[in-house]
């Protein structure tokens, strides 16, 4: 009854529903109720220690035989700028100083890093049906040791020159990530933010452009958005912001609050946090020093000086210093089980098409 089967089939997944992969905020509670709803639970690994990955990896194998897809950035980790990160700290010095913490004390590294040998050595040791990128890919040697162990392997892209790269290093399907997606930009190629697309533009430039099924991002939170995705020549569809209202999403009451006020016009790409373009609800960090700054040091190097912020203000009740991500499409989230709105998606949706279906009756009188 779907319109296009090639990633259900690819997959071997019941829905072309992907729960998105949100770093922080998805762990094997959501997966494992995304997976065994019929859709693809997203594992996200960039900020799990080796211990923390196989831990949560061996509680998804225990209770769902579903196919999962495990998620890793793969950007190159930056060169130290003591220069600039002093300059960043200075930036921040009165914050500090407000909430009475000392701007010299040291702060936690950041905890984002590139796919690897050793994360590899866990993925084989779990072999899982999907593999997806951030930022691009890894290095060859690495995507080969990928492909060999029989995993899918897709990336997101946010213009169709970065579809047609990925096409060409072989991934078996590609994210098209729009401009309305929460969260972190693909961005690989060209960092240049002010020039990217948004989801229904982007998406049918990518379909033309490259053979492999495309997975439609960005805005889509409802049976109404996934019905214009396939419309637009899409697979599949990739939801975040939408499962964030979940009770198995990790994330904080504050940001709930934030994400059941947002409106259309309450989000913004700002590099405050961490250093790289982000989508998420404008809040005071953002919109006194942000929302992009020349100041910020490389990703992820941003984070490290505003994680005491961020602590000291949540203690207090305030998300003033927290990454509030959420994409344009935050009004339509729904505070319900992971598994339960991948079904009510899946099965509204097929209800919007069957009505936009043609029928083979002649027309009347």
């Amino acid at each position: 009854m779907w319109p296009d089967q090639r990633i259900q089939d690819l997959f071997e997944i019941e829905l072309p529903i992907i729960q998105a992969p949100m770093a922080g905020s998805v762990g094997s509670e959501m997966v494992i109720a995304v997976s065994e709803t019929g859709g693809l639970g997203s594992l996200p690994c960039a900020m799990l220690s080796p211990e923390q990955m196989r831990n949560e990896l061996g509680i998804i194998r225990q209770r769902t035989s579903g196919p999962i897809n495990l998620n890793f950035f793969c950007h190159q980790p930056p060169q130290a700028d003591p220069a600039r990160e002093n300059v960043w700290k200075q930036r921040l010095e009165s914050y500090y100083i407000e909430l009475g913490l000392d701007p010299q004390a040291p702060f936690p590294a950041p905890a984002r890093a590139p796919f690897d040998s050793a994360m590899c050595d866990l993925v084989e040791g779990f072999r899982p049906e999907v593999v997806s990128f951030h930022f691009g890919l890894p290095e060859r040697a690495l995507l080969e040791r990928v492909r060999a162990m029989g995993a899918k392997i897709i990336s997101s892209a946010t213009t169709v020159d970065e579809a047609r790269w990925l096409e060409d290093q072989g991934c078996d399907a590609i994210i098209a990530q729009g401009y309305e997606a929460g969260g972190h930009r693909g961005v690989f190629l060209n960092n240049d933010i002010s020039t990217q697309a948004g989801t229904m533009a982007l998406v049918p430039q990518v379909v033309d452009a490259v053979k492999v099924p495309v997975i439609a991002a960005g805005g889509i939170a409802d049976a109404r958005g996934i019905v214009a995705a396939f419309a637009l020549g899409a697979s599949a569809v990739q939801i975040g912001t939408a499962y964030l209202f979940c009770p198995e999403a990790k994330v904080s009451s504050l940001h709930r609050e934030a994400l059941k006020k947002a409106k259309d016009n309450d989000t913004v790409l700002t590099n405050v946090f961490t250093g790289r373009p982000a989508r998420g609800i404008v809040n005071r960090i953002v919109r006194e020093v942000g929302p992009m700054s020349d100041l910020a040091p490389e990703f992820p190097l941003a984070a490290g000086a505003l994680a005491p912020l961020r602590a000291k203000a949540e203690t207090a009740g305030s998300g003033d210093f927290s990454p509030l991500w959420s994409g344009q499409a935050a009004a339509f989230g729904r505070a319900i089980p992971a598994g339960d709105l991948t079904r009510q998606l899946g099965a509204e949706a097929l209800g919007h098409l069957s009505r936009l279906a043609p029928t083979d009756s002649p027309p009347s009188g």
